[in-house]
């Protein structure tokens, strides 16, 4: 059987899009367009629930103009921070998978029955030890980033000690330069090219 035209179609555009998690809920579709342009040319961008994260962190969709500048971004973002309003913000970036879009085609035509099953039929067990698996699976998630946010806070705290402190040391090599350029004006000397 051959998948439908519409979903190769589809599949092109999956591989030229990343998928982006842990977005600070302030970041709006122009402020993340205008942080990936960067790297290359924005098609779309489409924000994506994130279902087991409560703690206010974002996902996204961003389809690129090729799947080339795809990979080029999931490797600068896998060595350094994104930049989001002069922010350094330690984002994910991979490649965006079928499942991730809501919207996307069948790619077979097939239809999925769902029905309740009797608490006598002989699956019934096996229903219920998978359905307690996924709310198990849910809380593992929903603790796991939890503790990735508690993580995350660490960090945003050491990154606002390291901008300070690079602040005030530059704050004193102006203070120096200006008290270098006061004293070379008093005693007449002259010094090198950097003053």
């Amino acid at each position: 059987m051959e998948p439908l035209t519409e979903y190769v179609a589809f599949e092109e555009k999956v591989k030229k899009t990343i998928y982006i998690d842990n977005l600070s809920p302030q970041v709006t579709k122009a402020v993340l367009e205008y942080a990936i342009n960067q790297f290359g040319i924005v098609k779309d961008v489409r924000f994506v629930p994130t279902y087991f994260a409560s703690c206010g962190v974002c996902a996204a969709l961003v389809e690129m103009e090729s799947a080339k500048q795809a990979k080029e971004i999931i490797c600068e973002m896998g060595d350094s921070p994104l930049m989001i309003s002069g922010l350094p913000r330690p984002v994910r970036a991979r490649k965006a998978r079928v499942e991730m879009f809501e919207d996307r085609p069948k790619k077979y035509p097939r239809t999925i029955v769902c029905r309740w099953i009797h608490p006598s039929h002989q699956n019934f067990e096996l229903a219920k030890k998978i359905k307690d698996l996924t709310k198990k699976h849910a809380a593992e998630a929903q603790y796991l980033m939890e503790l990735q946010f508690e993580e995350e806070k660490k960090l945003h705290k050491q990154q606002s000690e390291t901008l300070k402190t690079n602040y005030k040391k530059y704050e004193l090599i102006d203070d120096a330069d200006g008290n270098v350029k006061r004293l070379k004006a008093e005693y007449g000397m002259t010094l090198n090219d950097h003053y």
